[in-house]
């Protein structure tokens, strides 16, 4: 995360927020291309009026609040979030716990106490489509009614579409599913990744040949299984690789997790941290008889 970004939580001092800030407002999951037109708004309304541009987000996402049993294959943790936050040139993240209390808080309330006098926000920038509040009475149209009385700038922006569809996490979502990660790419503005330390596995990589790394993965990943080139990223070193996320159909039927394997990369990747990201789809998950044929193919 750069320096310089600061995070603010529910129990962060308000003398501690910058008073006056503009904020983007949104879930936030992937920080594609729709999340960062909000977030581009934000910025230059905080460039028009001299004062900082924030996000204001919402952890964890209100679908696994209100859908607890229900899997949510999420395109960031929180983490990888406000690494992408970070990377817009925000100046910081407002992120709120989406509980009970938040879940049963009316829309003007919110407006009111968390927006103006909580934040003392001075402009918001939200999508089209985002709604908040108990009910999701809370919409864009709502916060436009309200500006003028509250003395705020609110800027509304329209979806973003790619090939006469319009850019959203669920169509990311749906994309990864099928494995079309090029698609994928193009509506995030950079490759899906994830990030994973790396676990003892079954040491096969060793008789393959080729350095690996196996990385448990969320158990709701809802990326399609298969075979995908990846390149991958330790510290400031980037390496090229393969990555097999399934359930290693040629090692027993094993569990479900990511197994990378890097080229040109010489040494010890237990316990580091790795992030991988997805550059194309190259195969299903196929079963070989042998180690050696697997090899082969490789």
């Amino acid at each position: 995360m750069s320096t310089g970004f600061t995070v603010i939580r529910d129990n962060t001092p308000e003398s501690a927020i910058p008073r006056g800030a503009v904020v983007a407002m949104g879930n936030f999951d992937g920080v594609h291309l729709g999340h960062r037109a909000v977030i581009g708004a934000a910025l230059a309304m905080g460039r028009a009026r001299g004062v900082p541009a924030l996000a204001v987000t919402f952890e964890p996402h209100p679908r696994s609040f209100f859908s607890p049993n229900t899997p949510q294959f999420r395109l960031t943790d929180e983490t990888n979030k406000l690494r992408l936050l970070a990377a817009t040139g925000l100046a910081g993240a407002v992120v709120m716990t989406f509980d009970k209390a938040r879940a049963g808080t009316s829309a003007q309330d919110f407006i009111h106490h968390d927006l103006i006098r909580r934040l003392g926000i001075s402009g918001i920038a939200v999508g089209y489509d985002f709604h908040f509040g108990k009910g999701r009475v809370g919409s864009p149209s709502l916060l436009v009614s309200e500006a003028p009385r509250l003395g705020i700038e609110v800027d509304v922006q329209a979806h973003v579409d790619i090939a006469e569809r319009p850019v959203s996490s669920s169509a990311i979502r749906m994309a990864l599913a099928e494995g079309e990660v090029t698609d994928a790419t193009t509506m995030l503005g950079g490759p899906w990744f994830v990030t994973g330390k790396v676990i003892h596995g079954e040491k096969r990589g060793r008789d393959l040949g080729y350095p690996t790394a196996n990385i448990r993965l969320d158990k709701h990943c809802g990326l399609k299984h298969g075979i995908y080139a990846v390149r991958i990223g330790k510290g400031a070193q980037r390496f090229d690789g393969v990555a097999s996320f399934g359930r290693r159909p040629t090692f027993d039927n094993g569990a479900p997790l990511l197994e990378v394997f890097l080229f040109d990369f010489k040494g010890d990747l237990y316990d580091t941290v790795l992030d991988v990201a997805f550059i194309g789809f190259i195969r299903e998950e196929l079963k070989f008889d042998t180690i050696e044929a697997l090899i082969r193919k490789m």
